[in-house]
């Protein structure tokens, strides 16, 4: 039985090495010679004659670039252009044509600052909800998160040092920073 296995793994690898040889050996196989390379190539182009056009490159080669001390950065620079032109009696390029202005997106909505002072914050020490202070300068109000201020702001998150809140009647998402007391304020 491990001889039969043997002997056909044999004979597949025969025939593998065999194949590889054919085709390399045979001159008619993908490889092709330069001159059908080059017949091949002139069919698939369209062009008559698809060597190197000398001549060509040659002219490319003697090209100079004149310098025309224009700035084309500046539109002085044109004005100037255009003054010698007239002078030399050559003809005037087209006026440009007016590009016709787009209109601008809309601005995009901003949130409405907070119209009292974030002045600092409280948690209880079982982990319980975090309360901020605010204040218009007459009255304190304390609100914990996810509770309205003044009717008009959700507070979303209270931080140690700033807070996010979400006016109510856009849904629009702002935060206020923890301003610092002076004394005698």
């Amino acid at each position: 039985m491990k001889q039969k296995r043997e002997l056909v793994l044999f004979l597949a690898l025969a025939a593998v090495a065999s194949g590889i040889w054919y085709f390399q050996l045979n001159p008619r196989g993908p490889a092709v010679t330069a001159a059908e390379g080059e017949i091949a190539l002139g069919d698939k182009l369209g062009v008559d004659n698809p060597q190197l056009h000398w001549w060509k490159i040659a002219a490319a080669r003697k090209t100079t670039y004149d310098f025309s001390r224009r700035n084309i950065f500046s539109a002085a620079a044109e004005a100037l252009a255009l003054q010698s032109r007239r002078k030399k009696g050559k003809p005037l390029p087209p006026p440009p044509q007016a590009v016709p202005q787009l209109p601008l997106p809309p601005p995009a909505p901003v949130v409405a600052p907070l119209p009292v002072k974030f002045f600092g914050y409280a948690s209880a020490a079982s982990r319980g909800p975090h309360r901020a202070f605010f204040t218009d300068g007459e009255q304190v109000y304390v609100v914990g998160e996810g509770e309205l201020l003044l009717g008009r702001f959700r507070i979303v998150r209270i931080e140690k040092t700033r807070l996010e809140y979400e006016e109510v009647a856009t849904g629009l998402r702002g935060s206020a920073v923890l301003e610092e007391q002076r004394p005698g304020s």
